[in-house]
C-alpha cells in the first residue's frame, strides 16, 4: 500500500497568460487543486481536480478562469500535487 502526499507549486503570471498556463498545469497531470489569487494574496477561485477531469467536464472551470484573467493584472497560481 503506497501512502501519497502532496507538494505546492507556485507560478506568478500576468492575467493575459492565466488561462493558458492552467491549461498547461492541468495537462501536466497529477493535479489535485488549482488556487488563483491575487496580488494580495486573496484567493479568488479554488478548483480541485480529480483524475481524469480535463475536457468538457474542466470547460466552466476554464470560463471562470477566463473571467478573473479579465479582471487582475497579475496573480498566482497555486498548484497541489499528487506525489508517491
Amino acid at each position: 500500500m503506497t501512502e501519497e502526499t502532496t507538494h505546492t507549486e507556485t507560478f506568478e503570471v500576468t492575467g493575459d497568460d492565466l488561462v493558458a498556463k492552467v491549461k498547461e498545469i492541468v495537462h501536466e497531470g497529477n493535479v489535485r487543486r488549482i488556487i488563483i489569487k491575487n496580488e494580495e494574496g486573496e484567493r479568488l477561485i479554488e478548483i480541485p481536480l480529480t483524475v481524469g477531469v480535463v475536457g468538457a467536464l474542466f470547460l466552466p472551470a476554464l470560463a471562470a478562469i477566463g473571467a478573473v484573467a479579465a479582471l487582475v493584472a497579475k496573480c498566482t497560481i497555486e498548484v497541489e500535487r499528487e506525489t508517491e
